[in-house]
C-alpha cells in the first residue's frame, strides 16, 4: 500500500530513530500528489468514489501460491505522472481517498503477516523541534500516533476484504481489459489502456444461482457503483484538454 509516486522517502517508524519527530503542520493530504495517477481503495469506499472518480481494476500480479489477483482503484489521470484532481491548493472532489487522506503515514506488510506502521521521511511537515509528537519521554506511542494507528490497522482490514471482492470476480470470469479512447472538442485523442473493468454481457450470462450470491454478499451493490463511477473518464478526459490549453 505504499505507492511509490506518492511516498518519496518511505521508511518503518522506529522508536529510536524517531523518538523526537513530530508533526510541525496540518497534513494537507493532496500536496504531494501531482504524480498520482490512481489509488488503490477499499470496497467500504465504493459508494464516495464513484459520486466523483473512475473505479477500475489492476492487476495486483500474484501471491506465494501463484494466485492471481485484482484490486481496485480510482483513476487521478489519464496518463502517468499527472493528478487532474489537484487544481491548485483545492482538490476537486468531495471525497479524498482513505490512503491519501492517511498519508505521511502508510502501512506495510511484513513476514508473518506483521502489519509495520510507514512514515514518508521526505514530507516537509516533520521538525525535531515543534509540533505534535509522535512518542513520549518514554518512547511511548503518543495518543496523536495511536490514533494513526487504528486508522491504518481500519484500512488495511478493508484491504484485505476488498481483497476478496476481486477474487469473486476473477473467479466469475467477470473482468476483461478495457482501452479507453476519446476524442474531444479541438481534436486532441486520448487513450486510456491497461485496466480492467466488469464485463457487463458476462455479468448478464451470470447463472441465477451466482446472481443471488453475489446480491446477498454485496457484490452487485459494488459492481453497480463501478458501472456508476466509469462515466467519469470523459471527464477526465475533458480535464486534461482543459489543462493542456491553461499551459
Amino acid at each position: 500500500m505504499i505507492h511509490p509516486d506518492l511516498y518519496k522517502k518511505a521508511v518503518v517508524l522506529d522508536t529510536q530513530e524517531h523518538r523526537d519527530l513530530k508533526i510541525a503542520k496540518p497534513a494537507n493530504p493532496w500536496e504531494p500528489t501531482q504524480a498520482v495517477n490512481s489509488i488503490l481503495i477499499a470496497a467500504v469506499e465504493f459508494g464516495d468514489v464513484c459520486s466523483d472518480y473512475p473505479i477500475l481494476f489492476i492487476d495486483a500480479g500474484k501471491d506465494e501460491e501463484g494466485k492471481s489477483h485484482m484490486a481496485p482503484i480510482a483513476a487521478l489521470g489519464v496518463a502517468n505522472g499527472e493528478n487532474l484532481f489537484v487544481e491548485g491548493n483545492s482538490w476537486r472532489a468531495r471525497y479524498i481517498p482513505a490512503l491519501i487522506r492517511a498519508y505521511p503515514f502508510g502501512v506495510a506488510r511484513a513476514p508473518g503477516d506483521r502489519l509495520l506502521i510507514m512514515i514518508d521521511e521526505a514530507w516537509d511537515g516533520w521538525s525535531r523541534t515543534e509540533g505534535h509528537a509522535l512518542f513520549d519521554d518514554q518512547a511511548q506511542a503518543s495518543q496523536e500516533l495511536e490514533d494513526v494507528k487504528a486508522q491504518l490497522q481500519k484500512i488495511e482490514a478493508e484491504m484485505q476484504r476488498t481483497r476478496l471482492l476481486g477474487d469473486a470476480l476473477l473467479e466469475a470470469g467477470l473482468l476483461s481489459p478495457m482501452r479507453f479512447d476519446a476524442t474531444l472538442s479541438d481534436g486532441q485523442k486520448i487513450t486510456v489502456d491497461g485496466f480492467w473493468v466488469v464485463d457487463e454481457k458476462k455479468l448478464s450470462e451470470l447463472p441465477d444461482e451466482k446472481v443471488v450470491e453475489f446480491h446477498r454478499k454485496g457484490v452487485l451493490s459494488l459492481i453497480n457503483a463501478h458501472q456508476i463511477s466509469m462515466r467519469h473518464m470523459q471527464k477526465l478526459a475533458e480535464w486534461r484538454v482543459a489543462r493542456s490549453e491553461a499551459a
